[in-house]
């Protein structure tokens, strides 16, 4: 469905974003690590308490909730999934970063979730993620590689997937019921997205 031009109201109890895709056809120069102590480590067969704990402290500020409403054979279902590849980005022994990447589709991989707890954000840490990230995506036979972020987002993503390779190409409204209203996400969470109950 296309909207209209203008305003479209969102009812009470709704977040709406716009979410933006962007992708890259070829491989493309990483740009330098900067400065840093992490390490990535690949995470087979994630346990489910470990990878939601870690799922909420990246992506509770920025209203991640798809996952935080599964319940354990449909969270399972995806995370353990043949394609489906997770890395946590460690610092000081304690995981403090989410990479997710689905080859499922023949010749692509999506960047599905990727990000760093808020204590780590411009220190580096998720330059360091993405090329980790943009190294194991174009280590097989792939042809495009891509991502999705949303306004409800840290304000700088899409700058920072721009710089990193990545070029928009579509641009879609997503109304979902707000996670902070049923116990998803806490009440205080993402205070740059008010709350209309």
């Amino acid at each position: 469905m296309i909207l209209p031009d203008g305003y479209s109201d969102i009812p009470a109890g709704k977040i709406a974003a716009v979410v933006t895709h962007l992708e890259m056809t070829a491989r493309p120069a990483l740009r330098d690590d900067p400065p840093g102590a992490w390490s990535l480590r690949k995470v087979d067969a994630p346990a489910l308490d470990w990878y939601r704990d870690l799922f909420r402290r990246v992506g509770e500020e920025w209203l991640w909730f798809s996952r935080a409403r599964m319940n354990d054979s449909e969270l399972a279902a995806i995370i353990h999934a043949p394609g489906i590849e997770i890395y946590a980005l460690a610092v000081d022994g304690r995981d403090e970063g989410l990479l997710e990447l689905d080859f499922r589709e023949a010749g692509q991989c999506e960047l599905v979730y990727f990000g760093v707890t808020t204590s780590l954000i411009g220190r580096g840490a998720a330059r360091f993620l993405m090329n980790r990230a943009l190294e194991r995506a174009w280590s097989g036979e792939v042809g495009r590689v891509w991502v999705h972020t949303c306004t409800l987002d840290h304000p700088s993503a899409v700058a920072f997937y721009q710089r990193s390779g990545f070029r928009p190409f579509r641009r879609q409204v997503e109304v979902a019921d707000d996670p902070r209203l049923d116990g998803t996400a806490p009440r205080d969470a993402a205070k740059h997205v008010p709350l209309i109950g």
